[in-house]
């Protein structure tokens, strides 16, 4: 597989930040989080966990795609990285900017087991990239969740553009979806707008696997 540019996120989101004429005190307390955590992530000290940077594109009006958009690469110092993402660059941004870098790249038609993507993220989950067809806007994954993992490590929702449609294939799930709370069993299944605040855990102590489309409405 070719190489994948990805640009340094920090800084993309410090220039939609300035560009937006935010502070960095009003931004962390749009987010809730620290202004030390929002400066630490602008320039590459930290890394926000998925429902963080969720949060951060949101209230900066900027999709979670544009932060890896290869197109303006150029204007901010890329560095490169080969694909596929193991365990040892698996960060969240890593695993976001290996997906979002090269929309127009097929993968498919066929993929088999050892030929997908595996992108290993920071809260015990494991995304493998199932096929993508140029000029389509969706997500197609089969996820998994070890003995502990969670979307989101410090127990928060988080909320993001899209439909989100979900076949758990085995082990246990809880899905959290607004004030509701559901435990997903093999051959549950589940779709709601990704707008509403969510989360997944998994509370065994086997693997939780399935396959998951998250849908763009673009």
């Amino acid at each position: 597989m070719s190489a994948a540019i990805v640009p340094p996120v920090g800084a993309r989101i410090r220039q939609a930040r300035l560009e937006r004429g935010t502070s960095l005190r009003a931004l962390a307390r749009e987010v809730g989080v620290s202004a030390s955590l929002i400066s630490q992530i602008e320039t590459g000290k930290s890394q926000p966990s998925v429902s963080t940077l969720y949060a951060i594109t949101t209230a900066l009006g900027i999709s979670v795609e544009s932060l890896f958009d290869a197109g303006e690469a150029a204007a901010v110092s890329p560095v490169t990285v080969a694909a596929p993402v193991t365990a040892a660059s698996g960060t969240v941004l890593h695993a976001l900017a290996a997906f979002a870098a090269d929309p127009g790249r097929r993968i498919g038609p066929l993929v088999t087991p050892d030929e997908r993507e595996v992108l290993e993220l920071d809260s015990g989950v494991v995304w493998e990239r199932l096929g993508h067809v140029p000029g389509t806007d969706v997500d197609f994954l089969q996820v998994t969740y070890r003995p502990g993992g969670a979307s989101s490590g410090s127990g928060g929702l988080m909320r993001h553009a899209g439909t989100e449609y979900g076949c758990l294939t085995s082990g246990e799930l809880v899905l959290t979806l607004g004030f509701d709370e559901y435990t997903m069993r093999p051959g549950d299944a589940v779709c709601f707008e990704s707008t509403t605040p969510h989360r997944y855990r998994n509370d065994g102590d086997v693997p939780a696997v399935g396959v998951w489309f998250v849908f763009s409405d673009t």
